[in-house]
């Protein structure tokens, strides 16, 4: 599609003359751009050539996150094979307490409960397929979805990769069988989770209010969603000294963080390459 075809798709999905569409940085998956229209509004635009089921999977776990109404989600204006358009969050300055607020809403957000883990749709942690949906009508325990619809498709991805290294393989078979004693003990119900937590995908908006975007959403174990933002860092401490206060974590919490945090180091040794394998290893091998 050319620019001009562009401005013409974006015209007709908002409804008004749109002035400018100019490239925005930070995204490693998708093309995204700042559109201003003559209105003034301004709005954000995302683009993935070759695989639209991307911009359908964002917005619907744009939509589902803002259901609660527990943080700040961009509204979802307009999506389809081509274009996903969201509201523009121009961002700001945070204040003293913002992550006392953030840690507060995030925990607020994790209450929102399914019957049910997983989704109702298949989506994305990143470019990845992330599968949801059990087979058939029955509810799988949280165990056997980490197992099956985590773990185990990350370990398969990585061997079509070449990239499952000796260590990993050794590894694969005792770790995924210890996976339901590992867990044994935390259970919970089916919390809303963000799904891909980590300093990139939060913001502070234009009143200091953190806000909260790219997610890969499923109903999970909230511990995963926490494990996610330990990963890089840029979680102050009183962001998780807040979620305490508000939603307490059982006090063995800190002994899964790893396993939890596998799943991600996975997915980022298959999109990124070698450069994760190392961790990759140590933190399958510590459970083994």
């Amino acid at each position: 599609m050319n620019a001009s075809d562009l401005h013409s798709h974006i015209e007709a999905a908002l409804g008004e003359p749109v002035r400018h569409v100019d490239a925005a940085g930070g995204g490693s998956i998708a093309t995204t751009a700042r559109v201003e229209c003559r209105s003034g509004r301004t709005v954000f635009l995302k683009r993935y050539p070759g695989n639209p089921a991307i911009l359908h999977a964002e917005a619907t776990g744009l939509r589902e996150l803002a259901r609660p109404a527990a943080i700040r989600i961009p509204a979802v204006l307009h999506v389809d094979d081509d274009i996903l358009l969201i509201e523009h969050i121009a961002g700001g300055a945070r204040p003293a307490d913002f992550f006392e607020t953030f840690g507060r809403r995030f925990a607020e957000l994790h209450r929102t409960t399914a019957d049910r883990f997983g989704f109702d749709s298949d989506n994305f942690i990143g470019a990845t397929p992330q599968p949801n949906r059990a087979e058939g009508d029955a509810a799988v325990e949280w165990p056997r979805f980490y197992i099956e619809y985590r773990l185990e498709p990350q370990f398969r991805l990585a061997e079509r990769n070449g990239l499952l290294s000796g260590r990993l393989r050794t590894a694969r078979g005792p770790l995924l069988n210890r996976v339901p004693e590992l867990l044994s003990g935390s259970e919970e119900p089916p919390a809303l989770l963000h799904g891909d937590l980590w300093s990139g995908n939060f913001l502070a908006d234009e009143q200091g209010a953190p806000c909260l975007i790219d997610p890969a959403v499923y109903y999970g174990h909230r511990e995963a969603d926490l494990a996610m933002t330990r990963l890089f860092g840029g979680f102050d401490s009183r962001f998780y000294s807040a979620y305490q206060e508000h939603f307490p974590l059982p006090d063995d919490y800190a002994e899964r963080i790893d396993l939890y945090m596998l799943y991600h180091v996975l997915n980022h040794l298959n999109l990124f390459g070698t450069g994760y394998l190392g961790q990759a290893e140590r933190l399958a091998q510590r459970y083994v």
